[in-house]
């Protein structure tokens, strides 16, 4: 039996991208710190560049898999940024700490690819703008009721209207 709850999607959503929106902002206000720690894990060159791609793949993904804003490809990109990151700073397993973010972002990548495959769900922009990417891949196929289409797009009104 499958059990397709929107809010439980919703909520998985949020979880997920908390975490790489929270890094991206704090990439954000310490530019100069994020910069010298990737220069000491030996990203020397063109570390700017490599500091500004980070900032926007990280709170672009996230922001994309928190609103369901053609959520799959957000987690995607937030996929692609997870493999070289995790390769680059947290592969020594001499350092239990490491090991435990080494993990901890193996997990991260399970969560993305969850949504990567499932797609955001029924509480999402996907479904309001009615992008196939919404429910292709679930076996939900229309709202259960028009309750949840209503709020969803309460919710985009209230935030997109000026």
């Amino acid at each position: 039996m499958r059990y397709d709850h929107p809010y439980t999607t919703l909520v998985g959503r949020v979880l997920i991208a908390a975490i790489f929106l929270m890094s991206g902002l704090n990439k954000i206000a310490d530019p100069q710190g994020t910069q010298q720690y990737m220069a000491a894990m030996g990203m020397t060159g063109a570390t700017t560049l490599l500091y500004v791609g980070a900032v926007i793949l990280e709170v672009g993904g996230a922001l994309s898999v928190l609103l369901g804003y053609h959520a799959r490809i957000g987690a995607l990109v937030l996929l692609v940024f997870m493999i070289p990151a995790t390769l680059v700073f947290h592969t020594n397993f001499g350092d239990p700490n490491q090991m435990i973010h080494f993990l901890k972002n193996l997990a991260m990548m399970g969560g993305v690819l969850f949504v990567a495959a499932h797609g955001p769900g029924q509480i999402s922009l996907d479904a309001v703008a009615g992008l196939e990417s919404a429910m292709e891949g679930s076996r939900i196929t229309k709202y259960k009721s028009d309750s949840h289409a209503a709020a969803v797009a309460t919710l985009a009104n209230t935030l997109f209207s000026k």
